[in-house]
């Protein structure tokens, strides 16, 4: 849509504000919103924030930051909160002078984007982010307690979230979103929502509105809806498994039937640049101190760094379709992550397998999580970091990481992580009143 069709659309809808969308560093949707006496100056790009509020954005003496808006990315949205409609619109963030700031998430994929597409490649991924939903308690907090004791595709009376997630699904649609399937998951109160792949960029674009959309359509039902990957101790976490392939000349540069597994050479090496630097992005990919205790063993997520065509203990697995179907599954990223930097490192993993042709080891089709330690060092398995510290100390250390995400980002990453970390070894935790209090 040109900006006047926009405009005209606001008009007609009855927009009476228009919310400017931007992401930080660590993933939070942020926004301004402006009146309808703004709406030209905004789509425009002529408006500016204090960017010294917002988490690793930039100091005080150099705050002021435009937001630039991306005409493909406006949407009404499809509720009326009291004061008029509202339109939605995504934005990369500027410096005043019209410059790429270096700390926009967004830019910072469209830049790995951009070189995939010089090497001749498009990325097209669909992720699959897993959620919980809630009670809230009388004070309207969030809680960890679920309304219902359903598992795997179980339905009502038992999924008690079920009209929650219809909803979700009705808003979505109306987003412009193509949800393909949902369905309760394994763990009590917890749900997917699966919508159709799309281009990088429009997949995080995606998971940031996705996440908005399934957050405040469960305020409506009294319920919160958390992304957090591990929010009760014992049962199954949630992840974001992410596909993905490259396209070139419009086929799919994964496939290839005469090879083996019908895999093509750039889809070889592109696994084979994913299992190189995973542990090196892990921390991207898995932000938070919580998210390491889901990837343990026992709850169906990935600890181990192999691959297979179906097996789905691995971190990597190729998916049966072939053709234009061919993908590959990375297994180990949470929807904690922000997902424009979460998609820039991957996609960064795998280009740079394609252009270091990095052959990854023999598929391993046999249950790795019932192999001993002894096989596991046998077939030359590696394990992931166990915490955020192991794996932002292996990020640390990655020239590749530090080029894709730059200073700006890397460096301002880095320290959040690591005061989350000290913040998070300095408490006293439950688990060690428990069993410390009364015994010694």
């Amino acid at each position: 849509m040109t900006r006047d069709e926009i405009l005209k659309v606001c008009d007609e809808e009855g927009a009476k504000f228009l919310r400017l969308q931007f992401s930080d560093i660590l993933g939070a949707n942020k926004h301004v919103e402006v009146p309808r006496s703004q709406f030209e100056k905004a789509l425009d790009g002529e408006i500016l924030f204090d960017g010294s509020s917002i988490d690793g954005f930039a100091r005080i003496e150099e705050s002021d930051m435009l937001l630039h808006p991306d005409y493909e990315t406006f949407r009404i949205l499809p509720w009326d909160m009291g004061q008029g409609k509202i339109a939605r619109i995504i934005c990369d963030v500027k410096n005043p002078d019209g410059s790429p700031f270096e700390g926009c998430p967004r830019q910072t994929l469209k830049r790995v984007v951009e070189k995939a597409a010089k090497m001749g490649y498009t990325m097209y991924a669909g992720p699959e982010a897993e959620f919980f939903l809630f009670l809230v308690d009388e004070q309207g907090e969030a809680t960890n307690k679920t309304h219902d004791a359903a598992g795997y595709f179980d339905m009502a009376p038992f999924d008690k979230g079920e009209e929650a997630r219809q909803e979700m699904v009705n808003i979505l649609n109306q987003m412009g979103f193509e949800v393909e399937a949902s369905h309760h998951e394994v763990a009590a109160g917890q749900h997917e929502i699966d919508f159709k792949y799309a281009d990088a960029l429009t997949t995080a674009d995606n998971v940031s509105t996705f996440k908005f959309i399934v957050r405040t359509v469960a305020q409506k039902y009294n319920l919160h809806a958390t992304f957090m990957p591990k929010p009760v101790y014992g049962i199954n976490g949630s992840g974001m498994h992410t596909h993905q392939s490259l396209f070139k000349d419009g086929k799919n540069a994964f496939y290839d039937p005469d090879a083996a597994y019908q895999l093509s050479d750039i889809a070889r090496y592109y696994i084979g640049g994913i299992l190189k630097h995973v542990k090196s992005f892990v921390a991207i990919t898995n932000p938070l101190v919580n998210s390491y205790k889901r990837l343990v063993p026992g709850y169906e997520a990935p600890v181990n760094i192999a691959w297979s065509e179906r097996n789905r203990s691995p971190l990597v697995r190729v998916p049966a379709k072939r053709g234009n179907s061919t993908r590959i599954e990375l297994r180990v990223p949470d929807p904690a992550c922000n997902p424009y930097l979460a998609l820039a490192v991957m996609l960064a993993a795998g280009l740079d397998g394609i252009e270091n042709t990095i052959e990854p080891p023999p598929p391993v089709n046999k249950n790795i999580f019932a192999m001993s330690e002894r096989e596991k060092r046998r077939l030359r398995i590696q394990p992931l970091p166990s915490n955020l510290l192991q794996a932002i100390e292996k990020l640390e250390r990655s020239s590749l990481m530090r080029e894709t995400l730059g200073d700006h980002i890397f460096f301002h990453f880095i320290s959040a992580k690591k005061q989350e970390w000290s913040r998070y070894i300095s408490q006293v935790h439950q688990w060690e009143l428990d069993h410390y209090l009364n015994y010694y």
